[in-house]
């Protein structure tokens, strides 16, 4: 079975979650939180590593952790080892507590680490465990938006995203939580690259100059298309407009099809997105009709020597690109 790529580097901020193994409690009482709290506080004693939040549900757990050094996978080895033999021995079992290895996803900070603490801490409202953040005992919400302290958390990266003084972003960040309450916010996961990088298109290939090529030559990697692509879509689409004098909407209006076709090819060429993912780009258009559009181009490509010429052209841009 394919397995996600780790990705470990020095400064990087994770999302990590764990679930149960066949989803089962990890969690059956107040100190065993309790518990996997102190396990938690040994870890950034022991590792350096520093939680930027944490959310404990009763069959998996989120955490936000940045690792000043490179060892990701030591500190959870030690996390998630210390707790299951905690738990085996408090109830007189053996084998695996936790499904699997952790996930695991570095996140861009400037970008989208406010909005996935926002997101991880309306999990229990979302579950509907409570109807109110600050009434979960078991995440980091409180530390981040009153006076009671959590020697666990860090919150000073995440409030001076909203304001420099403590109190103030506190306040703030209350509000930016509440707003999301009682209304529906797209999950920040939908919008993860390759599945372990949740960032922009230029901090997306930065994360990927870090990862060795070799390691994308082994089969057991999932995702290892995507993150083997020499382009984003985005990069596509930027270059395309650039080159045409256009927006994005001249590019995808049916008036300019003849550079919504070129845009096509190359989106399918030269990046890992998909025909649904082009699709939804692209104005919406389905799945089978960019399949037969690609088809299309592609032939005509071999017959039309001024079209072969502009395109030669437009490739150029690109290789420029990827730099």
């Amino acid at each position: 079975m394919a397995r996600p790529l780790r990705i470990e580097y020095e400064g990087a901020i994770f999302h990590v979650t764990a679930r149960g193994n066949e989803r089962q409690k990890i969690f059956f009482s107040q100190r065993d939180y309790e518990k996997f709290k102190e396990y938690l506080a040994a870890a950034v004693e022991k590792y350096g590593v520093i939680i930027r939040g944490y959310v404990l549900m009763t069959n998996h757990y989120h955490l936000l952790i940045e690792t000043p050094e490179k060892n990701l996978s030591k500190v959870m080895h030690y996390i998630n080892g210390s707790y299951t033999t905690y738990g085996n021995i408090k109830r007189k079992r053996s084998g695996h507590l936790f499904q699997g290895r952790f996930k695991s996803i570095v996140v861009e900070r400037d970008s989208y680490l406010l909005e996935l603490s926002r997101y991880l801490h309306l999990n229990p409202v979302r579950a509907k465990i409570v109807e109110k953040p600050e009434d979960y005992p078991y995440s980091s919400y409180n530390a981040y938006t009153t006076m009671n302290s959590d020697s666990l958390v860090d919150t000073t990266t995440i409030l001076a995203m909203l304001e420099s003084n403590p109190d103030a972003a506190k306040t703030k960040y209350k509000s930016f939580v509440e707003s999301a309450l009682g209304g529906e916010i797209e999950s920040p996961f939908k919008k993860v690259y390759g599945g372990i990088i949740l960032g922009g298109s230029d901090f997306i290939k930065e994360v990927l100059r870090k990862i060795e090529a070799i390691r994308l030559t082994k089969a057991d990697i999932s995702n290892r298309r995507i993150l083997r692509a020499k382009l984003l879509p985005e990069e596509i689409v930027s270059a395309l407009c650039s080159h045409y004098g256009l927006t994005l909407k001249s590019v995808i209006n049916r008036e300019r099809n003849d550079i919504k076709r070129r845009c096509l090819y190359l989106l399918k060429k030269h990046t890992s997105a998909t025909n649904r993912e082009i699709g939804d780009l692209l104005a919406g258009m389905g799945t089978a009709a960019v399949a037969k559009a690609y088809q299309r181009f592609a032939k005509e490509l071999t017959t039309n020597p001024d079209l072969q010429k502009e395109m030669k052209v437009l490739e150029g841009n690109l290789s420029r690109v990827k730099g």
